[in-house]
């Protein structure tokens, strides 16, 4: 049988392991493991085998391991992982898609009681109903001003009750009343905090981006660019389009009060002269016409004849564009 490993070959042992988990993979989860059992460790690992491995140990040692490995290396990188080893951490070694190993991790969370001293991550609400109890047990409920009645010999809760609040501890009377009622109200697993993708550190918020969001986003900035190019007179590729726009506006608007003209001005002229010349006749189709009568071929004859060309759809449209006004 062979002798087990000394504490310094295991620390060495962990030490190429980690390194070498390090130059293997570019992404990396850091996780919370606070209240995660050495069961459920183990079935995370089953569940994340094929493209990711998990790597749990003493912040102490991981920090040194990154130090020197990013001095041996003279891949700085590494070194961003330093300031996320705190707390009761993991670190899952990753080559697949960040977001779906997030989503996997995220299966495995087991219930649990609430425990005296806990703090509570949610708030625990009791609902109301029958708890099976006998009468002789309703001094747990009047402890915490829980109203209650007997129904049939046992103890009924009539409304539901906010037992503890989150970021409260939980107390012996509560976590007593919660095991009689057989609730386990919380629930823990591995947590993801941070995410290390090749150097950047980010939040785990930004695995729930869609593409909308991202489009959502680029546009908002495109449009903050712009108005400050056009604010600031600065011509860029989002904001020039409009100061074409703007100086036609500007030049049209000259030519409109004084005596210069040019084409589309001229148009203008003539409209703000005379805007009936531009009306569209919108005189109700008689009964003859609408069963193909002789006033329906007087209309194809009068659409088959040209109509003057200052008058043509094509220059009418260039006169009320959205761009001209």
């Amino acid at each position: 049988m062979a002798p087990k490993p000394s504490k310094a070959e295991k620390k060495i042992a962990y030490d190429k392991k980690l390194c070498k988990f390090l130059d293997e993979y570019g992404q990396i989860l850091v996780v919370a493991a606070d209240n995660v059992g050495s069961n459920q460790l183990q079935n995370i690992r089953k569940g994340l085998r094929g493209d990711s491995v998990v790597l749990m140990g003493k912040n102490t040692m991981m920090k040194r391991t990154v130090r020197l490995h990013a001095e041996k290396t003279g891949n700085n990188d590494f070194l961003n992982l330093i300031p996320l080893l705190v707390g009761n951490v993991g670190l899952i070694f990753t080559k697949g898609d960040l977001k779906e190993v997030s989503e996997e991790v995220s299966k495995y969370k087991v219930g649990a009681p609430a425990r005296v001293g806990l703090v509570a991550p949610i708030d625990v609400i009791v609902p109301p109903g029958n708890t099976g109890l006998d009468p002789s047990q309703t001094s747990f409920f009047q402890v915490l001003n829980i109203p209650t009645k007997i129904n049939k010999g046992t103890v009924e809760i009539t409304i539901p009750v906010e037992l503890i609040k989150k970021g409260d501890k939980v107390g012996s009377s509560e976590a007593a009343l919660l095991s009689k009622l057989g609730i386990r109200p919380f629930s823990y697993g591995l947590v993801v905090l941070s995410v290390y993708d090749n150097g950047s550190v980010f939040n785990p918020e930004v695995l729930d981006l869609t593409d909308d969001d991202l489009v959502e986003k680029f546009y908002a900035g495109v449009s903050m660019v712009t108005s400050l190019s056009l604010a600031l007179s600065y011509p860029t590729l989002a904001a020039v389009p409009h100061m074409f726009v703007n100086g036609y506006k500007n030049v049209l608007s000259v030519a409109v009060a004084s005596e210069y003209s040019f084409s589309y001005a001229d148009k203008v002229k003539e409209y703000l002269k005379d805007p009936s010349k531009f009306a569209v006749s919108t005189a109700p189709v008689s009964a003859a016409s609408a069963s193909g009568g002789a006033p329906a071929a007087a209309s194809k004859a009068e659409e088959k004849k040209p109509e003057p060309e200052e008058e043509s759809d094509e220059d009418i449209g260039g006169l009320f564009g959205d761009d001209d006004f």
